[in-house]
């Protein structure tokens, strides 16, 4: 508790003097750019990985970064949902899974949360997610299955997005766009979904060859 009161001092006393003007403006409401859907990990700092602002980005995150299907239940997340696109109007919605994550290695190995009743009931969110990786890719193993669950989970957990009667509405007259992204925690890489080519590619080079693409 020392390290992080000593750190609310240092954010009083140099980041938010320096920024007055910027938390003056965000005190009569907000504009943010985009919902971030992510996973509660505290290895993840959606703002460090994007470098935005206080009122740049709405933040969502829970265990897995999953996203109920509309209807199957109410609580929280259902209801962020609902107020980011319905209310503040944001114009992009992010699901951005990681590396090494608990939820995605409870998915393939379901024993691991037997003694917490909580988190395997959430887990059934995420049930769509076991099936799909269980009959697509026996083939593999290791790190090559887990990425390929983080990926598959991302993909899913948009699906379910689209269920959501505002999201759909949104989607429909193209002022809405969702993104799946998956971090790694080792590199800082980013891999995004290509809704056409139905693949994850880095953000990086995908970013770099569209530039070189340019007259």
């Amino acid at each position: 508790m020392k390290k992080l009161m000593e750190g609310f001092k240092k954010f009083q006393r140099e980041v938010f003097a320096a920024k007055r003007d910027l938390f003056k403006s965000l005190a009569h409401g907000q504009n943010p750019r985009a919902l971030f859907v992510t996973c509660s990990d505290s290895r993840i700092d959606p703002c460090l990985i994007t470098q935005t602002e206080p009122g740049e980005l709405f933040i969502l995150r829970n265990a897995g970064n999953l996203v109920p299907s509309y209807g199957t239940t109410i609580g929280s997340t259902i209801a962020t949902i609902e107020y980011a696109v319905g209310v503040l109007g944001v114009k992009n919605i992010i699901v951005c899974g990681h590396t090494d994550c608990g939820v995605v290695k409870a998915i393939l190995e379901p024993e691991q949360v037997g003694d917490l009743p909580a988190v395997k009931s959430w887990l059934l969110q995420a049930e769509a997610t076991r099936r799909v990786v269980r009959e697509n890719y026996g083939n593999l193993t290791g790190d090559a299955l887990y990425v390929a669950t983080t990926q598959e989970n991302v993909r899913i957990q948009l699906g379910h997005l689209q269920t959501h009667p505002v999201v759909a509405a949104k989607l429909r007259n193209k002022t809405l766009e969702l993104h799946g992204w998956v971090y790694s925690i080792e590199t800082g890489e980013v891999w995004d979904y290509d809704f056409g080519q139905d693949r994850f590619k880095s953000l990086l080079r995908s970013r770099a060859a569209t530039r070189r693409k340019r007259p």
